[in-house]
């Protein structure tokens, strides 16, 4: 039986076989004697997205009072959760992203804290709503997602791909009711530079 610690677009948590690129935690929100959920989904506005091994070591999945480790299929989809790097784990990434987000969001020498409180006020899992799109689909930068109705889409080169815990597929319908589901201001930071890793599905 697998574990509920798999990070949708939107923010849920859910149980699935499948594996993903990156794991992730947004602070303690498990029982490490039950391995499971507790009901909160956060206990941070730091919600981060981090690698898998680091330094030769994998972590435990939920086996102790420390972060509860999350899984994401790719990168956009843990951004599009509202995560953003770890400066510890990633600290490369996480200074390029910072970078793009100053310049995308016209703002300078802002400290990882002070991103994470734009980011807790505009991502949907923080109870907030979606987003009107800031341009048509086809001009998103690649990495953004939107959301449709039930079904989330990546969009890369100009094209919609639908999400699933496996990977991506073509979209198969017109997104008419498409709104933007990755947090704004990451949005920004992607049109100024900033490319998240996609899952290789995206290639197929």
């Amino acid at each position: 039986m697998p574990l509920q610690n798999r990070v949708t677009p939107t923010g849920n948590i859910i149980a699935t076989p499948h594996r993903g690129l990156f794991t992730g935690n947004r602070g303690i929100i498990h029982d490490p004697a039950t391995r499971t959920l507790l009901k909160k989904r956060w206990s941070t506005p730091a919600w981060l997205t981090c690698v898998l091994e680091f330094r030769g070591q994998r972590r435990k999945v939920m086996g102790g009072r420390s972060w509860t480790e999350l899984f994401f299929l790719d990168e956009a989809t843990a951004f599009a959760a509202g995560h953003r790097p770890c400066f510890f784990c990633r600290r490369d990434d996480a200074n390029r992203f910072r970078a793009a987000w100053e310049a995308g969001n016209c703002r300078g020498d802002v400290l990882a804290s002070e991103i994470d409180a734009v980011l807790h006020h505009e991502r949907l899992a923080s109870g907030k709503t979606l987003h009107p799109l800031p341009m048509t689909i086809e001009k998103l930068p690649d990495g953004a997602m939107v959301q449709d109705g039930e079904d989330s889409f990546l969009i890369t080169q100009g094209r919609a791909l639908k999400w699933s815990p496996a990977g991506y597929t073509a979209a198969e319908r017109a997104l008419d009711h498409a709104m933007l589901l990755t947090p704004p201001s990451t949005v920004r930071a992607f049109a100024a530079g900033y490319r998240p890793v996609l899952h290789p599905s995206v290639g197929l």
